[in-house]
């Protein structure tokens, strides 16, 4: 349940994006009608959570890896990977405040990993196998792991408003991840471009 701080936070500093800015037209999916879903657009930092078509929040000034953004990351680039995920744990232990998880790599994401180069064969059934053992994306694999959406912690929220900073996530303010954590769910859609 919202609590009331909560939804005053979301109403005094969450403004809503204006009407014209509302949908984008290329979308890889149609969003039904009450699906609550993510886009993160990261040319202009701006998370937006919305309800079928329509904007719900927005938030603003987030970071990304400090590597940039890959359609095809590979462990170590510090690269936030672009593409569709869910959300698939919430962690609200985190050093990072909250960590709302993604299913990164999805099987998609492997095997355009794969047919781009970044990923042989034998890496690629390594996946596959461990995706069906474990019936979910193996964390530890040549594509990373341990991506999602998380707060600043106990790091330097001056240095985070000014640098992508993390090692492939997107990051938020911790007062904005809590926000987004009451907006979403496990199994919320995220679309990250």
């Amino acid at each position: 349940m919202r609590s009331v701080l909560t939804l005053l936070l979301l109403a005094l500093l969450l403004p809503l994006p204006t009407p014209a800015a509302a949908l984008p037209d290329d979308l890889p999916f149609q969003p039904e009608a009450e699906e609550r879903w993510v886009l993160i657009d990261t040319d202009d930092y701006v998370l937006t959570v919305y309800s079928g078509r329509q904007p719900k929040a927005r938030f603003t000034n987030l970071a990304v890896g400090r590597g940039g953004v890959a359609k095809a990351r590979r462990s170590g680039d510090n690269t936030t990977p672009l593409g569709q995920f869910r959300i698939s744990r919430v962690n609200p232990q985190s050093r990072y405040h909250l960590f709302l998880g993604l299913n990164y790599p999805t099987l998609d994401y492997a095997a355009r990993a794969r047919r781009r180069g970044v990923i042989d064969d034998d890496e690629y059934h390594e996946f596959l196998d461990r995706f069906a053992r474990l019936g979910r994306p193996p964390q530890e694999t040549a594509l990373g792991g341990h991506i999602g959406i998380h707060g600043v912690g106990s790091g330097s929220l001056r240095f985070h408003r000014h640098v992508n900073w993390t090692e492939g996530c997107i990051a938020l303010e911790d007062d904005q991840i809590e926000a987004l954590a009451e907006l979403v769910d496990v199994g919320t859609r995220v679309l990250i471009r």
